[in-house]
């Protein structure tokens, strides 16, 4: 695979050396503008030598929160003399998956920790030394949570638990894939990338797709701001992710299976390479699955980076090494996938609730979820949180339990929270029933419809349809936020987010995430009278409006939410903003 090569150039040279890109042309009979294609489009991959230390810095909602500018600043003045000379470099970078700790940064590509500025520094000048800096170990780190998880049927086995694999084990001496489907039906486990497609419809409609191979990929690109919970399955569960990936290869009668990993999580992606080399010694894994003629080879495949791979077609497109931009629909992944083969594409949670689905049965699962709502799911939280981590909950837990109770609650009164990272925009604790879709009433929960002009939100139960009900997203990210925040300067920060990740494919998106971020670059500034934000309130609708009808992914369907979510909830956040109206700004 081209990715796959570009990936050990890269790892050797810390960039794409032209002479390197040419020999690999020549091995593989690629031609050179492909390589090139493919290198500029992702942002992991540099075609120019870098100086000796590259200094990165998070820069969303959490890092944000946190405190990144100040950090970043402060490294660019502690190391100015090297900036100066071209030995090092200080710049920005997308979210690194690490929300609960942050300011998170890398240098030289390894990872550090809600580190100082003299920290960071004193690293990079390391690395002028010649010393390559040591990664904080993920497996290291301690992160809050309510731990024991019942995801995982292995933890105790003398609390009634089952030895390693057993999922696999059963499925090759008796399995019946029909039933399996089945169970997954009645537990009604969903995708948990945001989806929310029921998982038996994906594993029945491979199953029954015709093709001479069939795959199946785990989507643990996991590159949304605010979402983590992928990053702990990957370090502390591997052996799950892995035994559902290849439970659905046998079930959905797959050739070969990929755990498709973003480059940033090198520790997770080091943790499965030896949890697949680990069971392919006890036999769950490759050839001759416990001594059966059943096999399933399963590999990672480590992501060239982009916000845009966690789309799964363009995952899937980065795989055929092609540039990541989406596919339009239809055909589905499901008939017409990798290589044009039916595909089976889930997120990491998903295959993780398999093995315990398989073992204690769909009903189980569905019988974890409380108040109406069925099964349980992780949740990343961070931001204004005492204890931000991941949490597993029932489905149907009210938001308020997990931020006072679980995660102690905030600093300052709570002001607003991200229900999906930047994906839902902004909410504040209380909604006025206006804001919520027609006939929001006859699908919400009692207690909600009593709550007069408007709704506690807190109250509001954590499951997807329930939010879909009342016109609103729920992700696997929440990001908190206390009454000292700004959130008209928050929602800049999203829009930049989805200007710079967007792939440029649909023009809607490409022109729109600019003009939205430009809209919320001038009232952070002061750009703005009170007169002129009328009708740019008027332009975010409709560029909202726009780019939900006609972008192909998901990216250009959410990127105006921020900006859009700040208008509309915050207006106090966004007066503070505005300058006095006079002549000329009325004008503008």
């Amino acid at each position: 695979m081209i990715v796959q090569e570009l990936h050990a150039i890269q790892h050797r040279h810390r960039w794409l050396p032209a002479e390197e890109l040419r020999k690999l042309a020549a091995r593989t009979g690629t031609p050179l503008y492909r390589l090139q294609e493919v290198a500029s489009f992702f942002p992991h991959f540099r075609l120019t030598s870098p100086p000796a230390v590259e200094v990165r810095v998070c820069h969303d909602m959490a890092c944000h929160q946190g405190g990144c500018a100040r950090l970043k600043a402060d490294v660019e003045r502690l190391l100015s003399a090297e900036v100066a000379s071209g030995r090092a470099t200080i710049r920005y970078a997308s979210c690194l998956g690490r929300c609960d700790r942050p300011v998170a940064a890398m240098v030289n590509n390894e990872f550090l920790a809600a580190r100082s500025a003299d920290a960071l520094a004193a690293v990079a000048r390391e690395a002028l030394a010649g010393r390559q800096p040591v990664a904080d170990a993920d497996s290291a780190y301690q992160p809050h949570g309510n731990r024991p998880w019942r995801i995982d049927p292995y933890a105790d086995p003398a609390a009634g638990g089952f030895p390693p694999y057993e999922a696999i084990r059963r499925f090759v001496t008796a399995g019946d894939g029909q039933r399996v489907i089945e169970e997954l039906k009645a537990s009604d486990l969903r995708g948990m990338g945001g989806a929310g497609v029921p998982a038996h419809q994906k594993w029945n409609d491979v199953w029954k797709a015709r093709g001479d191979a069939k795959y199946v990929v785990c989507n643990a690109d996991e590159s949304e701001p605010g979402t983590f919970k992928d990053r702990e399955l990957l370090t502390r569960h591997a052996h799950l992710v892995l035994e559902g990936v290849i439970l659905a290869g046998l079930v959905t009668g797959a050739t070969r299976g990929w755990i498709y990993i973003r480059h940033e999580y090198a520790e997770p992606i080091a943790i499965m390479n030896r949890e697949i080399a680990r069971a392919t010694a006890t036999g769950a894994c490759g050839a001759n699955l416990f001594g059966t003629s059943r096999s399933f080879p399963v590999e990672v495949f480590t992501s060239p980076g982009g916000y845009i791979c966690g789309e799964q077609s363009a995952l899937i497109e980065a795989m055929e090494d092609n540039r990541a931009q989406p596919r339009n629909k239809p055909p589905q992944l499901e008939t017409n996938g990798l290589h044009d083969k039916p595909t089976l594409v889930s997120n990491v949670e998903t295959f993780a609730w398999a093995p315990a689905i398989m073992l204690r049965g769909g009903q189980w699962y569905a019988d974890t979820g409380i108040n109406g709502c069925k099964g349980s799911r992780l949740f990343s939280i961070s931001g204004d949180v005492i204890r931000p981590g991941v949490y597993e909950v029932p489905n149907g837990t009210p938001i308020g339990t997990l931020v006072h109770e679980l995660c102690g609650g905030t600093p300052r009164p709570l002001k607003a929270f991200a229900p999906s990272g930047p994906s839902g925009g902004f909410l504040p604790a209380r909604i006025p029933t206006t804001a919520l879709p027609r006939g929001w009433e006859k699908r919400a929960p009692a207690d909600l419809v009593a709550g007069g002009d408007s709704i506690d939100l807190l109250a509001i139960q954590l499951d997807l349809q329930r939010f879909r009900d009342l016109g609103l997203a729920l992700g696997a990210g929440i990001v908190v936020y206390d009454e000292s925040r700004d959130i008209a300067a928050e929602a800049l920060n999203c829009s930049q987010f989805f200007r710079d990740e967007s792939c440029g494919k649909c023009v809607p998106c490409r022109i729109g995430s600019e003009k939205i971020t430009g809209i919320g670059a001038r009232l952070v500034a002061g750009g703005l009278s009170a007169a002129d934000l009328i009708g740019q309130r008027v332009l975010v609708d409709e560029l909202t409006r726009a780019m939900e009808m006609t972008s192909i992914c998901g990216l250009g369907m959410v990127a105006a939410k921020p900006l859009q979510s700040a208008l509309q909830f915050f207006p106090d956040d966004v007066g503070r903003h505005l300058r006095p109206a006079d002549t000329k700004g009325a004008m503008r």
